[in-house]
């Protein structure tokens, strides 16, 4: 008998502890406030991106964005409301004391979640994309002074729209997103692009200080569909590339409005071919840097937001 009553006690004692366990929570922010960013002025598009050890601080970006530091893709990877790419926040959270900064992607994932009511899904698609790789003869590529770039796009950090450049036919467009900048006395990570453009004569001139990855990010809000970094190429670079505007499917629609960049189609429809393009062409123009771009067929990751609240909560 006593041995009976020994196990029935140690079986309640398990199925307490057993009972007694709470699920892990999620990463999550001590603290976050979440605000709608104030028009930016000027003929510029300016974002940010940083914070120190314990603070993550976004300046006027978009949820595109977010979601591209959340789960670790590109622009052209999400897919969802078209409001993803025009409305803008400033956000500054508080990491928990402790926490490991490779907690902060799943914890902007909590955020998002909880305050913007956001559900999600991933899908995986084989498509046409252009492929990035190295030319026959190799790189011709400058290594930039600064060692770190952010993945910046077409516009900033993700890819958000500029604004037409102010007055006149010709004129400037600009994005630097950065990391704690001077006014905090500390070196961030920075990443810039900037175009120029003449409508006189039909040509543009990109120049930037950016990773393989962010070219890619930016050449895939440019044309018609994504492009794929397969150059295996590590560093930061000084890029300069002058094509054609009338050509690039999303710098025209920047021009013509502030509004969402246009999604490349899932088939890889009609686009001028590396080999057939004109002289003025980003595929003749990448080519001077020792690069070049292929068509090919690859898959696709997606990440497809089913839901999301304009309004963010009370903060």
């Amino acid at each position: 008998m006593r041995q009976v009553g020994a196990a029935v006690g140690a079986a309640v004692l398990a199925s307490c502890g057993v009972f007694g366990q709470t699920a892990t929570a999620p990463p999550a922010f001590e603290v976050a406030t979440i605000k709608p960013a104030p028009p930016q002025t000027g003929g510029r598009m300016m974002t940010r991106t940083g914070g120190d050890a314990g603070r993550v601080d976004y300046a006027n970006v978009n949820l595109k964005q977010v979601l591209m530091r959340a789960y670790d893709v590109k622009t052209y990877q999400i897919t969802g409301p078209t409001w993803l790419d025009t409305e803008r926040y400033d956000i500054v959270a508080k990491v928990p004391e402790g926490a490991p900064k490779e907690q902060i992607p799943a914890m902007l994932q909590n955020l998002l979640a909880e305050r913007f009511q956001m559900t999600i899904h991933r899908e995986t698609k084989e498509q046409a994309v252009y492929a990035l790789v190295v030319g026959k003869n190799g790189p011709k590529l400058k290594k930039s002074d600064d060692s770190e770039a952010a993945v910046v796009g077409f516009g900033g950090l993700g890819g958000g729209p500029l604004p037409p450049p102010p007055g006149g036919a010709s004129g400037g467009m600009a994005a630097r997103p950065t990391g704690a900048g001077p006014a905090s006395g500390t070196k961030g990570t920075m990443g810039a692009i900037m175009f120029s453009i003449n409508s006189d004569t039909g040509t543009s001139r990109m120049q930037a200080k950016t990773t393989m990855a962010g070219l890619t990010n930016t050449l895939s809000n440019m044309l018609d569909r994504p492009v794929v970094d397969m150059t295996e190429i590590q560093g930061t670079y000084d890029i300069s590339l002058e094509m054609g505007t009338d050509e690039l499917v999303g710098m025209r629609t920047a021009m013509a409005a502030a509004g969402p960049l246009p999604r490349p189609p899932a088939d890889g429809a009609a686009a001028p071919a590396p080999d057939s393009a004109p002289a003025a062409s980003i595929f003749t123009s990448i080519q001077q840097l020792g690069l070049k771009l292929e068509l090919r067929r690859a898959p696709i990751a997606y990440i497809v937001v089913d839901k999301a609240e304009r309004v963010p909560t009370e903060n």
